[in-house]
């Protein structure tokens, strides 16, 4: 298990004071993203073998919001590699050591010079060491279904801010597109996100939406009406926003 320690800033809060949902998932990422560097496996190792990590879908549950101010612990590990293919659970506790955030990912091996996905070796993978358990969770399926009828609304162009090292959009960043489309009243419990393609600098995201009793199920499209990614966020149950 890999981890490290930080406070939550007030730059990374909503306007509830809560470390925003774009804020969480920054933080689970850059915590594999820092075991990675620690290991020798990172960024620069990555592409001089011309090798990324895709992430293909996320599922997380927020137990409870860290506030402003509040120290948190994040940790992760993966606890398999299959084929082309790496999972990894994460967690962000509170200094008790009680859940705020659990989350589940799966990942795949990516070689950015043929352009197409490649079994996993084990120089890849040896240095994480041992694998770990499986974070208890109810793990749902990764592929979101959309329903029929969706509502459209106005598209956009990707622009620098969306884009990260792989010179694609960021995953988190079809998160935040997709929390865009939501009314101001929906406060998010849990999220589910699949990446089926990746957008770039200025490509044009069509957003199209549904609604059910417990949340939202997004698809961020091409012109060819085919999804980057589907995205579903789960409705909080509480009334309050502690």
């Amino acid at each position: 298990m890999y981890q490290f320690h930080s406070r939550v800033r007030y730059s990374e809060t909503d306007e509830y004071g809560r470390l925003s949902v774009t804020g969480i998932i920054n933080y689970l990422q850059d915590c594999s993203t820092f075991q990675s560097e620690d290991i020798g496996r990172g960024v620069s190792w990555l592409k001089s073998r011309n090798r990324a990590w895709w992430l293909t879908s996320w599922q997380i549950v927020m137990d409870r919001y860290p506030v402003l101010g509040e120290r948190i612990v994040v940790s992760t590990w993966p606890y398999d590699f299959k084929g082309i293919y790496g999972y990894r659970n994460f967690t962000i506790q509170d200094e008790a050591g009680a859940y705020l955030v659990r989350a589940n990912s799966v990942w795949f091996f990516f070689d950015t010079l043929q352009g197409r996905p490649v079994r996993v070796q084990d120089e890849d993978v040896s240095r994480y060491g041992t694998l770990q358990p499986r974070l208890e969770m109810d793990y749902a399926p990764r592929h979101i279904a959309l329903p029929e009828a969706c509502e459209e609304r106005e598209p956009l162009v990707v622009a620098k801010h969306h884009i990260d090292t792989n010179h694609h959009v960021n995953n988190a960043q079809y998160v935040e597109i997709a929390r865009e489309l939501l009314p101001e009243d929906f406060q998010i419990g849990q999220l589910r996100a699949e990446y089926k393609k990746a957008a770039v600098l200025g490509d044009r995201i069509y957003p199209r939406i549904s609604f059910t009793d417990d949340g939202a199920a997004a698809a961020l499209c091409g012109e060819d009406k085919s999804p980057y990614a589907v995205i579903w966020l789960g409705r909080r149950r509480e009334e309050n926003h502690d």
